[in-house]
């Protein structure tokens, strides 16, 4: 048990001078906690810019193939540039308000500061995931079928009788919510973990401010 469990226990005692002292002890440990656990969701967060830069860029460099089936897929990229340009920028600036997040809590000197930027820091999270999911949900379908139109599948919808096209509106569904529940139980683990021990400091805090 760490030193900030056993101050917590400890506080619920009685005693209102050894109460003052227990906070004004908790408060810097909370502080302390508060700042590690947003600098590590800010590194995470530039690990995942560097994981999707890597996936999107490598395959070109080491594949000629990959590279002119991805032309014929997507019309020479454009459209699917702009989205991946799109991505990199909410990335990027989800990366920059963390780093803004981290900055401020760790100089702030008050506990309603410090509520206010756990609050600020878990709706920038929840944000970023929810814009996440969003895209997948618009552009997987998009994508799953303009990998299906190429000449090298020869898929054209239009062929399709009503039942065929219902199978395929099914399918491209059940794939895309899929990919939406393991997008969404990678940052359930990852972002969620972080969150739940920001959120507990947040209750601490505000038992401090009462």
């Amino acid at each position: 048990m760490d030193e900030l469990e056993l101050l917590k226990k400890d506080w619920v005692k009685s005693d209102d001078k050894f109460e003052k002292k227990s906070a004004s002890q908790i408060y810097p440990m909370l502080l302390k906690k508060s700042s590690s656990i947003v600098k590590t969701l800010f590194y995470i967060s530039i690990a995942e810019l560097v994981f999707i830069l890597f996936c999107n860029f490598i395959p070109f460099f080491v594949s000629e193939d990959y590279k002119n089936q991805f032309n014929e897929t997507y019309n020479n990229g454009t459209f699917h540039y702009i989205i991946l340009g799109l991505s990199y920028v909410v990335i990027v600036i989800f990366i920059y308000l963390l780093y803004k997040s981290y900055k401020t809590i760790s100089v702030v000197d008050s506990t309603k500061q410090l509520m206010k930027n756990i609050l600020k820091t878990r709706k920038i999270i929840k944000y970023y995931v929810v814009y996440n999911l969003f895209m997948i949900v618009v552009m997987a379908p998009y994508y799953t079928y303009l990998s299906l139109k190429t000449k090298r599948t020869e898929f054209d919808v239009s062929a399709l009788s009503t039942i065929e096209l219902s199978k395929f509106i099914g399918v491209v569904t059940l794939l895309t919510l899929i990919t939406v529940g393991i997008v969404y139980a990678f940052y359930s683990l990852i972002y969620g973990i972080l969150l739940k021990r920001l959120n507990r400091n947040y209750k601490e805090l505000k038992k401090i401010e009462i």
